[in-house]
């Protein structure tokens, strides 16, 4: 016969194998979690701050909030930059609230 005590131990040997398969499916959710979500996500970051980085004068540039305006003055290392909005009105913009730069004196149409 066998006793209760031997009985339950017979399966810890075989116990690191059954962890290591218990484990395996959480780190492959989180290595397609990186491909598919953070890296991506990573890369836009980069390429908006290049992108601020790159603002020059008579740039057009549309903020969050949805203003379209031309860059009359802006500064390398400066955190704001001044947009003329309409002939004679400018403001001041925080850099980080550009959505999007367009080329030179270029409008989209809507």
């Amino acid at each position: 016969m066998i006793t209760p005590a031997f009985a339950q131990g017979a399966g810890t040997a075989a116990g690191g194998a059954e962890i290591a398969f218990q484990v395996v499916p959480f780190v492959l959710i989180f290595v397609i979690m990186y491909f598919l979500i953070l890296r991506p996500q990573q890369k836009r970051v980069k390429d908006h701050q290049a992108l601020l980085k790159s603002v020059r004068r008579d740039d057009t540039v549309v903020t969050n909030g949805g203003l379209i305006g031309r860059v009359t003055k802006a500064a390398d290392d400066a955190a704001e930059i001044e947009v003329e909005i309409a002939p004679n009105v400018r403001v001041r913009v925080v850099r980080s609230m550009i959505s999007e730069v367009r080329a030179k004196g270029t409008v989209k149409a809507a």
